[in-house]
């Protein structure tokens, strides 16, 4: 019997070994895809400070976030001309530098489209429909940028590109701006 016994004890001792190895296995495998979801997803959110230009009072807080096929611009611009239409855009270059605005670049256009209304056929990625100021000269934005991305190194992707607030209406169909104006309030987005 004890013959019999020392046979099966090394079999017993591999059986044993590779249980244990098939349940580290099974524990590598299991923390695998926890190592896979704490990795850093692109930011879904980034903030805009606007700044006074060409000698404006026009101040405001924006937030820009990522949804669904696009981003989504919020929040308050206050100093604006009572009961006014003002363009804002996307501008191609994060810098708001010069008293006017000009240091932030064209609209932000990495399609190469002709300047138009948003969601209204052929436009800028940059381009948007008009504030409307209210009798305090208060404008709440709430639009939607389709195509624009945050934070993901696409050519669409708005980070660090600049917000531009106009003195005028845009037209939605003068080239290559929409005839909106002077630069009247600047930000640049920021993760």
């Amino acid at each position: 019997m004890s013959k019999i016994l020392k046979n099966m004890l090394p079999l017993s001792c591999g059986l044993l070994l590779a249980a244990c190895s098939q349940q580290q296995m099974t524990a590598t495998e299991a923390a695998a895809p926890l190592e896979v979801s704490t990795t850093k997803a692109a930011p879904v959110e980034a903030s805009i400070s606007l700044e006074a230009k060409s000698g404006s009072q026009v101040s405001g807080h924006l937030r820009l976030v990522r949804e669904g096929e696009g981003v989504r611009l919020s929040g308050q611009i206050s100093g604006l001309g009572a009961n006014g239409e003002h363009a804002f855009h996307i501008h191609e270059t994060g810098d708001c530098s010069a008293e006017d605005g000009s240091s932030a670049g064209g609209h932000f256009n990495p399609t190469a489209r002709a300047h138009g209304r948003s969601a209204h056929g052929e436009h800028h990625l940059g381009d948007q429909d008009n504030l409307q100021a209210n009798a305090q000269g208060v404008a709440e934005v709430n639009a939607f940028f389709p195509g624009v991305s945050l934070g993901d190194g696409a050519l669409s992707d708005a980070a660090g590109k600049a917000v531009i607030v106009h003195a005028g209406a845009d037209d939605y169909t003068s080239q290559p701006t929409g005839n909106a104006g002077g630069r009247i309030a600047c930000g640049v987005i920021k993760l």
